[in-house]
């Protein structure tokens, strides 16, 4: 068991301290396990949209989040699938209520009353604009030169064309409101800094660790506002409803969090969230499997720019081109 730290926050300032770095072998693990959470949360995504429909928003992001940090939390308690569990200091308690789990409360209210008010490809297409929040955060402590930041934008530019190029179809034809595009691009902020906060945590806790203390407090911010929704516009309950909450909670909850705040916990925030951009892509799969939606012909080119991005943002060009223009992270 470990040591608790004296700290949970930013230590010198506001640009990222360095993490603890994986190994080659292991970079190749944490792409597997960002991919496969890009994939639970395009079904996600698609199931949320599908019980907002009928079920009050702050009542989906609360029971989602709390039973998925309970469920995790048992298992970090009495099993090792996660591995050995750390003891909390005071200070690290308060750290999960007000920095990870008020910040994911947030951004799971913002992100649910979105796709209430405006349709999935908008906020997919704003949720992408993530790395561009994550790049303007980090400001230059990821990189040093014309290459850091050549290296940094031209991946941001490349993703977020291909997200641009993949729903502009979509975005001439769908409706929405002025309301459900402020909300899904706030959606995308808030999401980012949940991302910050996470990598914060993660330099004393685990993967697992950070995404089961911050989503069973996520739901409990959000429980009060989850019942006052209730005395005006109950719950109904059936099976389909049931099992699409059952697959948010273990799938899009349990298993997506943990892989994605383990990136987090190795590679900067600009870095992991790059990944953002295949989840619109994974999102219209789903979509298109499960609801009947016509997949868009701009599918496969944008998929080239985006994986392009990501591709860039994670090559090591100073092995490449020298260190002249790239300059080693």
């Amino acid at each position: 068991m470990r040591t608790p730290p004296r700290h949970c926050g930013p230590r010198k300032s506001v640009q990222e301290d360095p993490i603890s770095k994986p190994p080659a072998r292991h970079h190749f693990i944490i792409v597997l396990g960002l991919l496969v959470a890009i994939i639970l949360w395009g079904g996600n995504n698609v199931g949320v949209k599908y019980l907002v429909q009928s079920w009050p928003p702050f009542t989906v992001g609360s029971t989602r989040f709390f039973f998925a940090g309970l469920l995790m939390f048992a298992l970090l308690r009495w099993t090792r699938w996660f591995g050995p569990s750390s003891h909390l200091s005071p200070k690290q308690k308060r750290c999960l209520w007000w920095q990870g789990g008020l910040s994911l409360a947030g951004y799971i209210a913002v992100f649910n009353f979105a796709l209430r008010f405006t349709t999935a490809s908008h906020v997919a297409l704003y949720l992408a604009m993530s790395p561009v929040w994550a790049l303007l955060w980090e400001g230059r402590s990821s990189g040093s030169g014309f290459g850091g930041y050549f290296k940094r934008y031209a991946a941001a530019l490349l993703a977020v064309t291909g997200v641009v190029v993949l729903f502009l179809p979509a975005l001439k034809l769908a409706s929405g409101t002025i309301i459900g595009e402020l909300l899904g691009l706030t959606a995308s902020i808030l999401w980012t800094l949940y991302g910050r906060q996470c990598r914060v945590l993660g330099g004393t806790l685990s993967g697992a660790e950070t995404s089961a203390y911050t989503m069973w407090r996520a739901g409990v911010l959000l429980l009060p506002l989850a019942v006052a929704e209730n005395v005006y516009h109950p719950m109904h309950f059936n099976e389909k409803l049931l099992l699409v909450q059952s697959y948010c909670i273990i799938a899009g909850g349990i298993i997506a969090f943990a892989l994605w705040n383990h990136a987090l916990k190795h590679w900067k925030t600009s870095e992991v969230y790059l990944f953002i951009n295949l989840i619109p892509l994974s999102t219209m799969i789903w979509a298109h499997y499960s609801l009947g939606e016509q997949v868009a012909p701009t599918f496969w080119f944008a998929m080239a720019l985006i994986i392009t991005g990501v591709l860039v943002g994670r090559a090591r060009w100073q092995g490449l081109l020298g260190n002249r223009w790239f300059p080693a992270e």
